[in-house]
């Protein structure tokens, strides 16, 4: 008999890796003296997002695609924003809270992917510093990729920003 697991005859989870992804939008703040944060960058001067945190969209998206790799669930299980002690909190610490949790699931992050969707501001400028944030947060490489909209949507319109991720880890 011949396994259909190119694996061997190891079950599903106790595969040698996971992957994981993360989806996440946030819409701009109403409030005029909200800070945007993207990564971990600051952006002065421009439209903060709406959130129970910092609203960093895109450390959001590396946590969702960690903690859905490892089989832990979502961020609003681990950080519910009904929960004060999140109000305001650095997304990036949340990340690397959420990937030590990882650790302790028997799982190593081995990378994470992120694609940034929005047309203001441009993230080439700062990417390399929100890469490293979120890899020093992660403990294994983070890359970012900014994608604009050409104006298209809520989104061309500036009403807010829309993220992704893909995460890897391994036993």
């Amino acid at each position: 008999m011949t396994s259909d697991n190119p694996f061997g005859e190891a079950p599903a989870d106790q595969l040698p890796f996971r992957v994981g992804q993360g989806f996440d939008v946030h819409r701009v703040s109403e409030k005029a003296d909200r800070l945007l944060v993207l990564g971990g960058v600051e952006f002065p001067g421009e439209a903060g997002l709406a959130g129970h945190s910092d609203a960093d969209v895109v450390a959001h998206v590396c946590i969702d695609a960690l903690l859905g790799a490892a089989g832990l669930g979502d961020i609003g299980q681990m950080f519910p924003d009904t929960d004060p002690r999140f109000e305001g909190a650095d997304s990036v610490a949340l990340l690397r809270i959420a990937a030590d949790a990882v650790r302790a699931a028997g799982w190593n992050p081995a990378n994470i992917d992120c694609a940034v969707v929005l047309d203001t501001p441009k993230l080439a400028p700062v990417k390399e510093q929100m890469q490293q944030n979120l890899s020093t947060a992660v403990g294994a490489p983070v890359t970012v990729k900014g994608r604009r909209t050409e104006g298209v949507g809520s989104l061309g319109r500036g009403e807010g920003v829309a993220a992704w991720a893909v995460a890897l880890v391994a036993r």
